[in-house]
């Protein structure tokens, strides 16, 4: 008797550990959890943070992320609900609504703003920042706004949604690829009772970010609004699994292993090269910053 490759399920990484995030503010007193903090940026390397907001209430949104600068790194910005308006100081602007994303090498230096293009309703998203190499901490920066259309998606046999940002899944290529780190950003919609697995090398590091219901990684449950670091084990799959509608964020990249020297919105490898970029932005080097493509 045969069995049907189809309906085995590879070894899941397990889950090493369940993180809460940190509730705080950013920007001008925009409420928010910080999910991926300071102290786990050696573990995800090559990922530096994960904000996740949420809210109804438009007092904790409404002063948005005025001018402000960064260095050395990519943000990843993914809209759920709401609008933000982008700026920055290339002339660049672009409104980023739901279902899309939008992608920014800060490279060098630039200065940009995101503000909410609404009073009222739901705001709901997430900001990741994506570590560079050293050898590209300095490349001119670049700015790609991601319509949902732009975004490809797929459906398996189960029902399951996937949305690739990034990477690639099942033979879909997502919207953006990067070299080095090669991130893998997956928004996957479980309806209960379904099962998404997801191929990642073993030597990569990875996590998910439950936003709607609970999931089981591994057979671990992830509830709600918790991030499940994923063990590096040798697994090279990622299994997750729903008994209630739930979405789930799936975030993998191969690390860098570089030193990592930070200081607010500037991320660079040495205690020299942070003097050096604050001293830059003091002289209004960003102020004059020229973007490319990506």
């Amino acid at each position: 008797m045969t069995t049907s490759a189809s309906v085995i399920t590879p070894r899941s990484r397990a889950v090493e550990r369940l993180v809460r995030g940190v509730a705080t503010s950013d920007g001008a007193g925009v409420r928010l959890t910080r999910v991926l903090t300071q102290n786990l940026q050696r573990r995800l390397d090559p990922f530096l943070m994960l904000d996740a907001f949420r809210n109804e209430n438009p007092e904790d949104y409404i002063g948005g992320f005025p001018d402000h600068p960064h260095r050395g790194f990519e943000t990843v910005t993914y809209m759920i609900a709401g609008r933000m308006r982008h700026r920055d100081s290339a002339g660049n602007e672009g409104l980023l609504g739901p279902g899309g994303a939008q992608w920014m090498t800060a490279g060098s230096g630039l200065i940009h703003s995101e503000l909410p293009e609404q009073e009222d309703g739901l705001m709901e998203g997430f900001q990741l920042w994506l570590n560079l190499p050293a050898r590209s901490k300095m490349v001119a920066p670049s700015y790609r706004d991601i319509p949902p259309e732009a975004i490809p998606e797929f459906t398996t046999a189960e029902g399951v949604r996937v949305r690739v940002l990034a990477g690639e899944s099942h033979g879909v290529a997502g919207a953006v690829r990067r070299p080095d780190t090669e991130p893998l950003y997956l928004d996957v919609h479980l309806p209960a009772g379904t099962r998404f697995v997801q191929p990642v090398p073993a030597g990569h590091n990875a996590f998910t970010y439950t936003y709607r219901g609970s999931i089981l990684v591994g057979g671990s449950s992830a509830p709600d609004r918790h991030m499940a670091l994923l063990a590096n084990d040798g697994a090279e799959s990622v299994v997750l699994e729903a008994t209630v509608d739930s979405r789930a964020l799936l975030i993998a990249g191969k690390p860098l292993n570089e030193p990592i020297a930070q200081y607010g919105p500037f991320v660079m490898n040495t205690g020299d090269e942070i003097r050096q970029t604050l001293l830059d932005y003091q002289k209004g080097m960003f102020e004059a910053a020229q973007v490319r493509s990506l």
